[in-house]
């Protein structure tokens, strides 16, 4: 018996998130989320990872939990937590505040507050820089307003712009502002609010500090007319209460994260992206701006990196990107020559950190292995990493690894992870579930807590995780064939690789299913009304009416730039719900009431529809949870209706309801 067995055991099981390495290289710290006590929910705390072999132990303890953990230049760990503060009579417990963990030891203790929480920190010298949700109007009075307002029940928004809303939260009352203060004995001191006049330009942002604190660089939101939006990047001074000066901006174009400072303070490394067009896919460039004069180069390559780390010289950068099906470590060169392949594995790499030698320290996890620390050597030869002692238990998976390509109609190769259970011969074939990945620009390339394929494979079933058109990793070609054809060109990728995973011996090619979470959930959608060789579909938080989702989500004019205004052409021509009337395999529709990116009335819509079609169908419905379903106890609702749904229609077995459904 493994996790996977049972998911009430899975879903329990610890997983390290994040780390953060010292600027001495001699301490590493991990955030580790764990079940609470009630299993209910999940807390996070942080953990010391020793260096030396020695196994890691527990740092911090409280029931509202800790994370962000960030190091002082003197040796602190800084980090947010809702605990109560206990020198402090009825404190506020409902918004986030900013802890300090003394490097020699001792109790934590609180050092900053505001009456909106502390959404993030960052430090650079003697610096620490913060945001915080603040409400318009006089700051003197925001903590009497807040209360005020909710003692009277107000929950309403008065809006005069866009977006009003992103993923699963609501945006406002309030606006987020980044503050700076300098650490003293017991609190951050001289706190100074750096940007009065942000309004919405911090909603969502980036920053990081330079390493002496003199200043804090920053993703500033432009609104564009027609409701569209984009990002420059500006440097705002911190001793002097926020002057602001822009240093990279261009129409059409965002500047965003992730950002990294080099240790010299003379250059800032981010993300430029041209805006898509219908016919043009979006360009992604590593860019590196000069501070001083706003001069800007490309570097990288054609990498489409998810996160960058300066090398200690200030002459490289370090960069995981999306690659072939994993997410490599590269050595960057600053002056835009061509990367190096760091890692020779299969890993996908995250959590960069790097010490005064060059060493890094990073989470490597992989389709088949969760997140665990490693130590890389630093040099330019690609070699395997050196794994660390984890806080998380290791776990087995139920099954093996390998890979499937094949190509399609236009050439291009397609691949895809297939996942084997144990047991799988030609003997004993497995039946087959292909799994559409999300996105649409996205890999199946990491270990996923969400969205588990040894589940799967501890159930019997050989899962196909294929990276169609639109996949990251495989140059812009490959996005560009799927670009504003979403359904017919990633139809058939989908068809091929499939084709090619049927006619290994282990698959049972009268027994498959298909399934797919947000755009995976849009192809899921697709392929009911394009073909019925699948025994059973199942789609999670799918768009099935492609114009009314171009309107309500949380981004409207980031899907207006690929599919055109509402109304147009590609919405007909790309709309699943056009093609309900060819639908005749079983669908089970999974959607949550929070879900802002695909909001609930896609889910609604289709499972309506599916009923006055009289297709055999059921409607899974979470009112509290967002995009993802994140609870511990809805995860195994979800698991467990997905895996009955398909014993239902793929193993011809009678239908059970779910035990945490009665």
């Amino acid at each position: 018996m493994t996790p996977f067995s049972d998911i009430r055991e899975y879903v329990g099981v610890p997983r390290l998130v994040s780390l953060r390495l010292s600027p001495d290289g001699n301490r590493l710290v991990g955030v580790v989320q764990a079940l609470n006590p009630d299993g209910k929910s999940y807390g996070t705390s942080l953990w010391e990872i020793p260096l030396d072999g020695r196994r890691p132990y527990r740092l911090t303890r409280s029931v509202k939990g800790e994370a962000g953990a960030e190091f002082t230049a003197a040796g602190d760990v800084l980090f947010g937590s809702r605990r109560p503060d206990p020198v402090v009579k009825d404190p506020d417990e409902e918004v986030s505040a900013l802890w300090l963990l003394p490097a020699g030891g001792g109790e934590a203790r609180q050092v900053a507050s505001r009456p909106g929480g502390i959404g993030g920190f960052a430090t650079g010298g003697p610096v620490v820089v913060l945001s915080s949700d603040v409400l318009p109007g006089d700051e003197t009075t925001e903590a009497e307003r807040r209360k005020a307002r909710k003692d009277a029940g107000i929950s309403a928004i008065l809006h005069e712009g866009y977006p009003v809303r992103y993923w699963d939260h609501d945006l406002g009352p309030g606006r987020p502002r980044l503050f700076a203060g300098a650490l003293g004995e017991d609190r951050l001191q001289d706190v100074r609010d750096l940007t009065p006049d942000s309004g919405g330009a911090l909603v969502n942002a980036s920053y990081e500090v330079t390493p002496d604190g003199s200043a804090v660089v920053a993703t500033w939101a432009v609104p564009q007319p027609g409701g569209e939006v984009r990002s420059e990047l500006v440097l705002i001074e911190t001793a002097d209460g926020g002057t602001r000066r822009v240093l990279a901006s261009l129409e059409g174009h965002d500047f965003e994260g992730p950002l990294a400072v080099s240790p010299d303070g003379r250059l800032v490394a981010c993300i430029r992206e041209k805006h898509a067009e219908t016919s043009a896919v979006p360009e992604r460039t590593l860019w590196i701006v000069d501070l001083a004069t706003g001069e800007g180069h490309a570097a990288g390559g054609g990498l489409w990196p998810s996160e960058v780390i300066w090398a200690p010289d200030s002459a490289s950068l370090y960069a995981a990107a999306d690659h072939l099906g994993r997410r490599p470590v590269f050595r960057v060169p600053a002056d835009g020559s061509e990367p190096v392949r760091l890692t020779a594995d299969d890993g996908a790499y995250s959590s960069l950190n790097v010490a005064p030698d060059g060493t890094l320290y990073a989470l490597r996890s992989a389709v088949d292995r969760a997140a665990g620390p490693v130590r890389i050597a630093a040099g330019d030869a690609a070699g395997a990493a050196e794994e660390l002692v984890s806080p998380v238990p290791d776990l087995e998976v139920p099954g093996t690894l390998t890979e499937v390509t094949a190509t399609a109609d236009d050439g291009a190769e397609i691949r895809a992870w297939l996942v084997l259970p144990e047991g799988a011969s030609a003997e004993d074939p497995a039946p087959l579930l292909l799994w559409i990945h999300g996105g649409p620009l996205s890999s199946w390339n990491d270990w996923s807590w969400r969205w588990n394929p040894w589940i799967m494979a501890a159930n019997g079933y050989a899962v196909l995780l294929p990276d169609p058109c639109l996949s990251t990793g495989y140059g812009p070609e490959m996005i560009r064939r799927g670009w504003a054809n979403w359904g017919p060109r990633t139809h058939a990728d989908l068809m091929t690789v499939t084709d090619a995973a049927l006619e290994l011996p282990e698959i049972d090619a009268s027994r498959t299913a298909a399934m797919g979470g947000s755009f995976g959930g849009y192809m899921a959608n697709w392929v009911a009304g394009h073909t019925d060789r699948f025994k059973a579909i199942v789609t999670h938080a799918s768009l099935w009416h492609l114009d009314q989702f171009a309107g309500t989500t949380d981004a409207s004019m980031y899907w207006q730039r690929e599919f055109g205004r509402p109304g147009g052409e590609l919405y007909d021509r790309l709309s699943p719900h056009l093609s309900l009337e060819k639908i005749v395999t079983p669908m089970l529709v999974i959607h949550g009431d929070k879900d802002y990116r695909v909001p609930i009335g896609e889910g609604l819509r289709l499972w309506w529809d599916l009923q006055r079609s009289g297709v055999e169908s059921k409607f899974l419905y979470f009112p509290d949870e967002n995009h993802w379903v994140l609870k511990p106890g809805n995860a195994v609702a979800w698991y467990e209706t997905v895996l009955a749904f398909l014993a239902q229609h793929v193993l011809e077995r009678e239908w059970k309801r779910p035990e945490s459904l009665f």
